[in-house]
Formats: C-alpha cells, sequence, structure tokens
C-alpha cells in the first residue's frame, strides 16, 4: 500500500508545511481549518492552500471522507475535541495521526474515543520545531500500527521511529522534553528581562557563557530562546497546561510546569497589552525595551 490521499484538520504553520511537502511528493491532500470561518483568515488560509495546491474544504466532515490518513495538527486545547467529533464521520481503515502537544492521558482518550468508530489511531510527538527540516523533522511513533504506518510515512519523506505498541509514550516523552525545552525559554526570558533593567545582561551572559561554553550564550541563544516565547508563547502556554496534567497525572506536583506557562502567557499578554508585534529580525534587548521602561 501507498500513502496517496492525506487529509489535515488544522491548516495552521504545522499543516501548511506538512500539505505543501506532501503534494510536492504525489500526495493528493485536502484541508480543513476552523479559520476558513472567519472572514480575518479565510483569504490567508486560501491563498496557502492555493500555493501549495492543497484543496481546503468548508467542513471538517468533507475533508476527510477519502483519506486514508487524518493528520491532527490543531491546539493542544482543541486537540481532544477534534478527535472526538470527527470520529462519526470516519469509518474503519481510515489512521488518525495526531502530533499534537498533549498529554499522554488526553491521547489516550482520544484513540479510546475514535477506536468505537473503527478508526486506528497514531499516537505522534514533533520532536523539533517543523519549519527548518520540514516533513523530514523527527516523530516519535506509537499504537498498534505504528510499525506498519512508520514504513508507509517513510515512503513520502517522515522521518519517524516507533517507541511503543501503545498510545501514551511518545506523548509523554515529548512532554517531559518539554518541561526542559520551554523552561528554558521562560527562564532566559525572565532572567535577560531583569539583568538588562540593571545593566547587568553583558556580565550575566558571559557568566552563562563560561559555565556552559557550548550553548551559545555569547552569540544567538538569547535571542533565539526569546523569541519563541514571543512568537509562539500562546502555543507553548496551551502545551505547557498539557504538560502539568501529564506531571499530575502520574502523582508529581506540577509547580514547575505551571509557571512555565504562565511565564510564556505573560510575556505575550503584556506585548499585546502594549501594541508590540512580533518582527524580524529579532534582537531581544530591543523587546525588552519596549516592554519594561527603565526601573532605574
Amino acid at each position: 500500500m501507498k500513502l496517496q490521499r492525506v487529509s489535515l484538520i488544522g491548516f495552521g504553520e504545522a499543516g501548511g508545511i506538512l500539505g505543501h511537502d506532501l503534494v510536492a511528493r504525489g500526495v493528493v491532500v485536502h484541508a480543513y481549518d476552523h479559520g476558513i470561518h472567519d472572514p480575518a483568515r479565510r483569504e490567508t488560509l486560501l491563498a496557502r492552500a492555493g500555493q501549495a495546491d492543497v484543496q481546503l474544504f468548508d467542513s471538517a466532515p468533507a475533508a476527510v471522507a477519502h483519506a486514508q490518513l487524518v493528520i491532527s495538527a490543531v491546539t493542544a486545547a482543541s486537540a481532544f475535541q477534534v478527535a472526538r467529533d470527527i470520529g462519526p464521520y470516519l469509518h474503519s481503515g481510515q489512521v488518525f495521526m495526531d502530533i499534537n502537544s498533549v498529554a499522554p492521558a488526553t491521547k489516550q482518550a482520544a484513540a479510546e474515543a475514535l477506536d468505537a468508530f473503527g478508526v486506528a489511531y497514531l499516537d505522534a510527538a514533533v520532536m523539533a520545531p517543523v519549519p527548518p527540516k520540514r516533513i523530514a523533522t523527527p516523530i516519535l511513533l506509537g499504537g498498534s500500527g505504528a510499525l506498519e504506518w512508520q514504513t508507509l510515512l517513510a515512503g513520502v519523506g517522515f522521518d519517524s521511529k516507533v517507541v511503543a505498541a501503545e498510545v501514551g509514550v511518545a506523548s509523554a516523552i515529548k512532554m517531559c522534553r518539554s518541561i526542559m525545552i520551554k523552561g528554558l525559554e521562560a527562564l532566559t526570558s525572565e532572567c535577560l528581562s531583569t539583568a538588562r533593567q540593571y545593566g547587568a545582561e553583558a556580565l550575566v551572559l558571559d557568566s552563562l557563557h563560561r559555565s556552559f561554553p557550548s550553548m551559545g550564550w555569547d552569540a544567538q541563544q538569547p535571542h533565539y530562546l526569546i523569541s519563541r516565547v514571543a512568537e509562539h508563547g500562546l502555543r507553548r502556554a496551551e502545551e505547557m497546561h498539557e504538560v502539568a496534567k501529564t506531571v499530575a497525572d502520574v502523582g508529581l506536583q506540577p509547580s514547575m510546569s505551571e509557571a512555565i506557562a504562565h511565564t510564556q502567557r505573560a510575556l505575550v499578554e503584556a506585548m499585546a497589552a502594549r501594541g508590540i508585534a512580533y518582527r524580524e529580525p529579532f534582537v531581544w534587548q530591543a523587546l525588552v525595551d519596549e516592554l519594561y521602561p527603565s526601573f532605574f
């Protein structure tokens, strides 16, 4: 069997990239994004679909009707609802690949909901930002049919690795990693925003570089880490709420995860309150100076 027909639920950054790259490899791609009903977003979505040669539908049931594989690429907050609501419109033989960053229990609940309709479920954890490597971004897979689908996905350019036969393990790996990755972003934002107020950022960065010389504290690392919050903080905060659930579900206190979610969201909300838009090239000092007038 070859992978010939894919439907995307969610046609944002990740969905748009995957759609474009799948079409380039000869796959027929259909898509649905709830933003199609928002006049402010409709033209952007239609233009993106047109550039990728993806057919964008006005409803999810129409988009998934003939797909072999349905890829869910929505927000963490809506991931379970999408899986639950699309179930009645899918049929046995179709596979639902959930690439959303959510807790293992959330994915297990989604898999259970789809199993009632005879639909196989792939737990897929995207382990790096999608734009640099695009369809070849590393993905961890879990689920009863993961080995078979790893081969099919490789045939159209995906770089996937099976880590478990059950749903939840791949997601757990991603969630635990996010404590460190999103946490480092949040720590850097708070650390350097404070240091800048004291005129101490150069010496703080020099100290960090001396302690961790391979991390790039003397180059682009601070700009990159803070830029991730400034550009994607709301989405990252949603993911960190799912990380907190992951931690709490095994009886631990998600103190750090909750604090990271708050810090990620707070920076973006502070930008919005001052009418500051994310822009490139991104310079963290410029953003901090706009956000926080000098304390001294």
